[in-house]
């Protein structure tokens, strides 16, 4: 009888999956968390929502989080509208200052209709900027299509600065 009902429980036994510790980079990150939506508030205004399938947390003598599955972030302007959205493959937070989207980094103006495609951009919180150091392509909504070796922007996206642009420009880009 004992034999029965040990073989019923192994047989019945089911892994739970929200047990799993992810790893990453060789370590454990101290918290964790699946399916994130995070909303960013100024004086009860939506600023920006960030939405992430994993979240890893790190402390240590540096605190930082990663995004391995990749960010999706959406801005809001002072109506309360949809500004600019973002998505990444990947992401860091360090001290909760400063963060690196990189990996088919994507930048859409929802307002103008532009788009930014990069591999790797830094946001300064602080300073309320974004920038790039590396190759960017800017579509515009009219279709045209601009290169450039970076770029500087507001945090919202609503002003921005192509550093050393070339392709098809019309003559009130100047």
């Amino acid at each position: 009888m004992a034999l029965c009902l040990m073989m019923f429980f192994i047989a019945c036994h089911k892994e739970n999956k929200s047990s799993v510790l992810y790893e990453y980079e060789g370590k454990f990150p101290d918290e964790s968390a699946e399916n994130m939506v995070l909303t960013m508030s100024d004086s009860g205004m939506v600023s920006f929502i960030l939405e992430t399938p994993l979240l890893n947390r790190y402390y240590g003598d540096t605190t930082y989080a990663d995004f391995p599955k990749g960010i999706k972030v959406v801005s809001y302007n002072e109506y309360g509208q949809r500004q600019a959205m973002l998505t990444a493959d990947y992401a860091i937070e360090i001290n909760n200052t400063q963060y690196t989207a990189s990996k088919n980094v994507v930048i859409v103006d929802l307002v103008k209709g532009d788009t930014l495609k990069t591999e790797e951009i830094q946001w300064n919180q602080l300073s309320r900027t974004v920038r790039s150091d590396v190759l960017v392509k800017q579509i515009k909504a009219d279709g045209s299509v601009n290169y450039g070796d970076g770029f500087t922007a507001d945090d919202r996206f609503t002003k921005y600065t192509i550093i050393h642009p070339r392709g098809e420009m019309a003559g009130f880009d100047f």
